[in-house]
């Protein structure tokens, strides 16, 4: 009696940290197994919005810039001048993090430069110059971001600033899914977020700046990648949010709090590997 009821409790454990999907109409809806993923939080959604797999996905977790996703919906909504050239200043410094930039002081680019920049390679000083220039500045795109996130349905999650460089941008897997399904009806976004490469011309009188994606999967012909971001502090871990086309089937995933560089790129293919085995 004892070694079975300590068979439940250890069934019960499993239950309560993953959870792989048992129904729908979606191909990859009954997955046996578990991809042995590394991340801390995990969420995989199908195109209907079923589970396919998760694991504390609901733990509250610094987010990093997988906050620039929201910053990016909430300056798009804004409906602002894409071609407005913004120069940026000291104020666009991050003293937070004390990250660097090749973006110097009186560096000037459109506002849809600064945009993809900030997406594609997480230019953290443009993601400052653009909250800084957004209409009300800092405190109202912080407070428009916290709004969009309510109207998401996002309750556990907020907010601090346009970059993710402080440790109060705060979300879970499952309301970062659901954040990554509405970044996707975002042509801009989507485009941005895939782009391999990007060349620039901040300076009138020096050449062209090259920024490349931080999502090193886009590399990678086995993927189908339709949008995707990276996220990185100490305190957040390496994490990745993205849409892709797994044989043909729209997935979100969501991975928190990895640790190592390329553990989220690793535990992707683990999942897509994983999914592939079960159909």
């Amino acid at each position: 009696m004892r070694i079975a009821h300590l068979f439940q409790l250890l069934l019960l454990c499993w239950a309560a940290t993953a959870t792989v999907a048992t129904a729908g109409d979606s191909r990859f809806a009954e997955l046996s197994g578990t991809p042995g993923l590394r991340s801390a939080s995990v969420i995989v959604t199908g195109a209907n919005g079923n589970v396919i797999y998760a694991k504390d996905e609901d733990a509250v977790r610094p987010i990093a810039s997988i906050t620039k996703l929201m910053m990016a919906m909430v300056i798009l909504d804004a409906q602002l001048d894409l071609d407005e050239k913004i120069t940026i200043t000291k104020a666009d410094r991050d003293l937070i993090q004390l990250t660097g930039s090749r973006l110097e002081y009186g560096a000037t680019l459109t506002r849809e430069e600064l945009l993809l920049l900030a997406l594609m390679s997480s230019e953290n000083r443009a993601a400052a110059a653009l909250g800084r220039t957004y209409p009300g500045g800092m405190a109202v795109i912080v407070a428009d971001m916290n709004k969009k996130a309510q109207q998401l349905e996002m309750h556990n999650s907020h907010f601090a600033d346009p970059a993710g460089l402080k440790i109060a941008n705060v979300s879970t897997a499952r309301d970062l899914a659901r954040m990554v399904n509405a970044a996707g009806n975002y042509p801009m976004i989507s485009r941005a977020t895939t782009i391999l490469r990007k060349e620039v011309r901040p300076y009138a009188k020096r050449g062209p700046l090259v920024y490349g994606n931080t999502n090193r999967l886009l590399k990678n012909a086995s993927w189908d990648i339709e949008l995707g971001k990276t996220g990185y502090i100490n305190e957040a871990g390496r994490c990745l949010v993205m849409q892709a086309r797994i044989e043909g089937e729209e997935v979100s995933i969501v991975l928190l709090n990895s640790f190592g560089k390329l553990t989220p790129f690793g535990d992707s293919n683990r999942l897509r590997k994983w999914m592939l085995a079960n159909i």
